[in-house]
């Protein structure tokens, strides 16, 4: 138990424990364990806020034998078109208990021109004795058919205060020596994930103490540096680490980074308010550019120049 992850270790394995912002969304949960029977369904929300959590926790509280469940991940195995047979065969042999359950991880990154199509038909062919559950982060790459066919929820990211209580807590029942500055950092840098959060306070508290980004070593995530640098009020310095290090392919997360921690661009409402619109037209104008490094970068001037 000692080596454990803490993601692991502090996973909330029964519905109680789940914490939900919307009572509505715990009111139909608790329904559906009660009738030990649920339709395909489809969570999205930021990674780390839980999707996959309460997945589980559905499937352990519906009872569903091991051998009725399968696993897979719409980023690697379930993106590719061959995998779709195995998925076949699956479904067609017989459940042991009522039903079996195919739950699919980051579901919208499977292929949308062959896998997605694929998945829309078996979900229709075998609802009588098949469900399917999907987590994704970004809903709207999941194509229509699949959405018409499942129940949606979408997980709103927990409230920063309450992020930072749970990583605290966590911190003290490790027995973690840290300071309320160094957690700030952390939260700064990884929320609204808490599982990365997480990962990282363990990965730098071996020594009993959480360590600052200083400390870290090569390993650390180049967000740690940039939190740290706008509280030094080294803005320029932030801001040319953020346009070195955000590859292409990170981009929308980037944006989304930068609006879940509005108060590194300013404490006040309406600067926060201006910094929503600069990252609006940010995001609204990476498409239209040829080069995401200048847009990134202007936008970033814009941000910055919110702090002086």
């Amino acid at each position: 138990m000692k080596n454990k992850l803490w993601v692991e270790k502090y996973r909330p394995n029964n519905i109680d424990d789940y914490v939900f912002k919307d009572e509505n969304q715990k009111f139909l949960i608790e329904s559906w364990i009660q009738e030990k029977s649920i339709p395909h369904l489809l969570f999205s929300g930021s990674p780390g806020v839980g999707k996959t959590t309460l997945a589980k926790i559905l499937i352990e509280q519906l009872d569903v034998e091991e051998a009725d469940v399968l696993y897979a991940n719409g980023s690697k195995e379930a993106r590719k078109i061959e995998w779709v047979d195995y998925l076949i065969s699956f479904c067609q042999t017989m459940p042991f208990g009522d039903f079996k359950i195919v739950l699919i991880d980051e579901a919208d990154y499977m292929n949308i021109q062959s896998v997605q199509p694929a998945l829309r038909n078996l979900m229709e062919d075998y609802s009588n004795s098949v469900r399917f559950i999907l987590t994704c982060n970004y809903p709207n790459r999941i194509i229509p058919q699949i959405h018409s066919r499942s129940q949606g929820f979408h997980i709103e990211k927990t409230d920063v205060n309450e992020f930072t209580a749970r990583v605290a807590t966590v911190l003290v029942s490790e027995d973690i020596e840290f300071d309320l500055d160094t957690l700030d950092t952390y939260v700064k840098s990884t929320y609204p994930d808490l599982r990365k959060c997480l990962n990282n306070c363990q990965m730098n508290s071996k020594s009993g103490k959480l360590l600052s980004f200083e400390k870290q070593g090569s390993s650390a995530d180049w967000k740690y540096a940039v939190v740290e640098l706008l509280k030094e009020r080294r803005i320029t310095d932030a801001r040319k680490l953020i346009c070195a290090s955000v590859r292409q392919d990170e981009m929308e997360e980037m944006f989304r980074w930068c609006y879940d921690n509005l108060d590194l661009w300013g404490d006040d409402q309406e600067t926060q308010d201006n910094a929503i619109k600069i990252i609006r037209d940010g995001a609204a104008n990476h498409t239209l550019v040829a080069d995401y490094e200048i847009n990134l970068s202007a936008m970033m001037v814009e941000l910055t120049s919110l702090r002086k």
